[in-house]
């Protein structure tokens, strides 16, 4: 009796730590920086513990709480100077021992690339590449999540994957481009 108390309780501790890190990761990819993705991903929790009989279906834990995470996150951002605008994409899911130097170099630049193609997207832009692509959530999920129609989320997801389709382009010609000219 005592092996399955421990077992349960191990089992719950490893589900909160899978929902800790992807809140993490969401965080991050919306204000890139540890520090704040830290806090916030606290104050989700605390909110979370805190208001744990308003869920009522255990399959929706990860869009109840990453819908808290963005109410945290707006909360902060009402905190923050209205042009403030804070991003990033999620940490590079690249295994560096899984290729060469060259080939980790090469991967490296082009998820450094991305991310600072992301950044510069608007905040609700990136919100929505961050939920809909990373973190596989719905149309409708996200919706629910940022509060915001699903019309919406499907057009700024659109403008989202457009602009940053034609950025990485842009970036793409500019390193494909010669660098000397020759003179005559």
């Amino acid at each position: 009796m005592e092996f399955m108390n421990l077992f349960s309780k191990r089992r719950e501790h490893d589900q909160l730590e899978q929902q800790r890190r992807r809140l993490y990761r969401i965080a991050y990819s919306w204000c890139h920086d540890g520090s704040l993705a830290e806090d916030l991903v606290q104050e989700t929790l605390i909110r979370a513990l805190e208001r744990a009989s308003q869920l009522r279906d255990p399959e929706r834990l990860p869009a109840w709480l990453a819908a808290i995470l963005a109410n945290c996150w707006r909360d902060h951002l009402r905190r923050l100077k209205p042009t403030d605008d804070i991003a990033e994409l999620e940490e590079s899911l690249f295994d560096d021992e899984a290729h060469s130097p060259e080939r980790s170099a090469e991967c490296n630049q082009l998820v450094k690339r991305v991310r600072d193609e992301i950044a510069a997207l608007p905040v609700g832009q990136r919100q929505v590449l961050t939920l809909v692509d990373l973190e596989e959530f719905s149309y409708a999920d996200v919706a629910g999540i940022l509060e915001i129609p699903v019309g919406t989320v499907m057009s700024r997801l659109c403008r989202a994957r457009q602009a940053l389709k034609g950025r990485l382009q842009a970036a793409r010609e500019r390193a494909a481009a010669p660098a000397l000219r020759s003179v005559k």
